[in-house]
């Protein structure tokens, strides 16, 4: 007997933000702290160079002292995030940087701020944001079904962007407009809205017990290490992520000082023209996806990390009037090479690595993908100090497509997609991914 047909429907599936509540609320209260982050990242460098005149060297200290907590504790943070659950870590990283923000503001109208303050708090906030990222990182993949996390990490990135270029406009705008603690408060706000996004998942992860699942913390800092060191594919990404980490620090750390004092640019027009360069992290955000699914994702992430940070070398040649275009032409394309790579690699981490070591994984790599942010920041001040702001820019410059070419040195020459299949174990499977 013929069985009726059973109705098709047409309607295309709706998209993760519409029918996914909780990571709505994941969404928008990070792309919220995003927003935040980059206006205090434009306000904080302003607030140094205008009121308390610090020089090239001082202003690189901040973005230094903002970084090095992932070198002092980036490696046993994975640990310990991997034996508690993630949302309480996440909450009370975010309540932390909230207090700290909101003392910048209050040390501004007392008229008590110092350079040292500034320093503080972008180090504890620092201290902070480890807990907070790598919780995050551990987080997603198990709020996401494996077919969504592609579809997640792309909209996550390019609101990412989006909020960069929202946030560095404003943060140039709002401290000349609202003083030098106005950019802070909206920092501050952005943070209680994240809060109660936060608060507001309903997804809860199982309670451990971290005597009886999880190693003692020396073990685990030494699994993720080896997780990382063993892999062809992390090691490469992670040697890759540091070196870039370090000469793109080194370069944005003097973007700030360079066309204030060198190209003359307003201050309130600073925050503007950097943002103009996150347009290129929204179209690295969804291109990246698109350009992977065409002509597979290792090819992908070869296009975007070895011919668009060579771009980079359009910054230094800025001069005021029509040359500010290519500021915004080189600082764009590298962003968009950037983001792009990003969204690829996400998406592989998430697939490839065993959930219960991710925590450990994202805290192997980002103390050394993060940990050479403040190297590089540091290296700019010394060569900017020792060399000239100009000099240090072209050294720093150069040395981003430079970075790149360790990815010829990795697996993805040698293959069209990343592996499809999860790590089995703590030590790499030696099974050959075959090119296509």
């Amino acid at each position: 007997m013929n069985r009726p047909a059973m109705p098709t429907s047409s309607a295309p599936r709706p998209g993760l933000l519409a029918r996914h509540r909780d990571f709505r609320l994941l969404w928008f209260g990070e792309t919220t702290g995003q927003f935040g982050s980059c206006i205090t990242g434009v306000a904080m460098p302003l607030i140094a160079v205008t009121i308390l005149h610090a020089s090239a060297f001082q202003v690189t200290l901040l973005t230094a002292a903002n970084w090095l907590p992932w070198l002092l504790i980036g490696l046993p943070a994975g640990a310990w995030v991997d034996r508690l659950r993630r949302r309480p870590v996440m909450m009370t990283a975010q309540a932390v940087s909230l207090l700290l923000v909101l003392s910048i503001p209050v040390a501004v109208w007392t008229g008590t701020l110092s350079l040292g303050d500034l320093l503080a708090v972008a180090l504890l906030r620092g201290f902070a944001q480890v807990f907070f990222q790598t919780s995050w990182s551990a987080y997603l993949p198990g709020l996401l079904q494996p077919a969504d996390r592609a579809e997640g990490n792309a909209k996550l990135q390019g609101s990412a962007s989006a909020a960069q270029i929202a946030g560095i406009g404003a943060g140039g705008l709002i401290t000349q407009l609202a003083g030098a603690g106005g950019g802070m408060l909206v920092d501050a706000a952005t943070f209680v809205v994240s809060l109660l996004s936060l608060g507001g998942i309903h997804h809860r992860e199982p309670r451990r017990d971290p005597a009886t699942e999880y190693p003692a913390l020396a073990k685990g800092v030494g699994q993720g290490l080896r997780l990382v060191a063993g892999d062809p594919w992390f090691r490469s990404f992670t040697l890759y992520g540091a070196t870039a980490n370090l000469f793109l620090t080194a370069y944005q750390s003097l973007v700030v000082v360079f066309l204030i004092r060198d190209v003359g640019v307003p201050d309130g027009a600073v925050g503007a023209l950097v943002a103009a360069t996150s347009l290129g992290g929204v179209v690295g955000a969804f291109a990246g996806r698109r350009l992977a699914a065409r002509i597979g994702e290792a090819r992908a992430m070869l296009a975007l990390g070895l011919g668009l940070p060579a771009f980079a070398l359009l910054v230094p040649l800025t001069t005021p009037g029509a040359g500010l275009i290519l500021y915004i032409a080189g600082g764009g394309c590298v962003t968009l090479g950037v983001v792009g790579g990003n969204v690829i690699k996400a998406g592989f981490q998430q697939r490839y690595c065993p959930p219960e070591l991710f925590g450990r994984l994202s805290a192997s790599t980002a103390f050394l993908n993060y940990g050479a942010i403040p190297v590089g920041a540091l290296l700019a001040g010394v060569l900017a100090d020792r060399l000239g702001l100009h000099t240090a820019l072209w050294i720093t410059t150069a040395g981003v497509p430079l970075a790149a070419l360790l990815l010829l040195a990795s697996p993805l020459r040698s293959h069209r997609d990343l592996p499809g299949h999860q790590l089995s174990a703590y030590v790499p499977t030696t099974t050959p991914v075959t090119a296509q």
